[in-house]
């Protein structure tokens, strides 16, 4: 999954920027592939409210958490070093539910075998 930015921001009570003025909700324009794109549209709604002084527009990078399943076979029952050398990785899946029925379907299929162990870890 790729980073992904929003422009944020619209036009505030006062310049504390904390309130949104009567009649004004908060805009949220994006999602932008980069943060290039994002910066053209934050300099583009910041040339359009100039003369407002009580307008701001923010970029914000998108909060993304991806789960991945590691693990294999490994050499012993300490599951610190793998058969072959390297850990299995799957995903990204975008939520713990859907990397938990990789980790089923994994483990499962090896559960018979008392060297095989996978988890999941959210990057």
């Amino acid at each position: 999954m790729s980073e992904q930015y929003f422009v944020v921001g619209g036009l505030y009570q006062d310049t504390t920027f904390t309130e949104m003025a009567d009649g004004h909700k908060l805009a949220r324009l994006g999602p932008f592939d980069n943060y290039d794109e994002a910066v053209a549209v934050w300099r583009a709604k910041a040339m359009e409210t100039i003369d407002e002084a009580y307008a701001k527009f923010n970029i914000e990078k998108a909060s993304h958490s991806e789960y991945f399943v590691i693990g294999g076979e490994y050499t012993d029952t300490d599951f610190k070093t793998i058969k072959g050398g390297e850990e299995t990785k799957f995903g990204p899946y975008a939520s713990r539910e859907e990397a938990r029925d990789k980790w089923k379907a994994l483990s499962m299929a090896d559960i018979d075998n008392c060297y095989v162990r996978y988890r999941i870890e959210k990057m």
